[in-house]
Parts: C-alpha cells; structure tokens; sequence
C-alpha cells in the first residue's frame, strides 16, 4: 500500500493523512495493554450477562460481576470491548484513538445514567455501581490513550514532542 506524503498532490490538492502522527514502538505496548485488558472484561461481562438471559431493555435488570446489567447493556458490553480489542489488536496511534474515544463515551455514559439512575429511562439497568465503574473505566481508557501523547511537559526525544516541533 503506498502512503501519500505531504509533497505528492492528487488533482492539484495536496492529500495529507495521519503521517504527521508518529508510531512510537514504546509506547504501544500501553495503548494495546489498556484497550485488550478493558476490552477483554467488558466481552466478559456481556458474555455472561447474556448467558444470564436478562430482559432486554428491563430497567431493574440483575447482578452480573457486581454491576447492573439487562440484555441491552450486555450486548453493548460485548460490542464496545470488541472495538477495544480489535484496536489493540491494530496497535499503535490506533489503539491510542480508540481509547481515547471509548473513554469519552464512558464518562458521558456515567453522567447520562447517572441522570435516569431509578428512572423508568434506564435502559441499560444501572446501579450506582455501574455509574462509578463507568467513570473509573472512562479514567483508565483516558490515561491509557493519551499516556505519553499529551503531556506539557514531554521529552524531547518523544515521538510526539517531535511531531509538533519540526526541525527546520
């Protein structure tokens, strides 16, 4: 597969991919060691919560490894860890994204249900629980994305550091 540099044009428009994202091979072990350990939990716990053949949208659900859980929140568990460990099976800049965007969904997953929490809107049947799992989970993918990718004060000899500061 050829890559398309920032010096080669299509139609006389320059084509700029993620190049300018650096592949740094230390810090991927991180981004995939995050995303396969969260992943591989939360295909778990859909898993069994599906085994458990719980009402599909009941809002009082049951207990499956300690959280709340109904057929919608397995079968959404067993998705999202699958995209976590499809990215850390990718690895890279693309394990680190997934993370990242996986976390932003928790965090405003714990906040929307910590909205409808003992509402007949809960469709997803949490527990208070599952409201601090899924902002313990958000932290964790968080950290895990962005470790060593955001950071005021990084090494020079990061990968990231040095994409934001060409030489010239």
């Amino acid at each position: 597969m050829a890559t398309v540099t920032h010096n080669q044009t299509r139609r006389g428009r320059r084509v700029v991919l993620d190049d300018h994202l650096p592949v740094d091979h230390r810090l991927r072990r991180v981004y995939r060691g995050g995303a396969g350990l969260m992943g591989a939990f939360l295909v778990v716990f859909g898993v069994l919560g599906l085994i458990d053949r719980i009402g599909f949208f009941s809002t009082s659900g049951s207990m499956v490894m300690g959280l709340g859980s109904n057929g919608a929140l397995s079968v959404a568990s067993v998705l999202v860890g699958g995209l976590l460990l499809a990215g850390a099976v990718i690895g890279g800049n693309t394990a680190s994204t997934v993370n990242i965007i996986v976390a932003v969904a928790f965090l405003a997953a714990g906040f929307a249900s910590l909205a409808v929490l003992d509402s007949r809107f809960n469709v997803f049947a949490f527990h208070l629980q599952n409201v601090v799992f899924s902002f313990v989970t958000g932290l964790l993918l968080m950290t895990f994305g962005m470790y060593g990718r955001v950071s005021g004060s990084l090494p020079h000899d990061n990968p990231y550091w040095q994409s934001r500061h060409p030489r010239s």
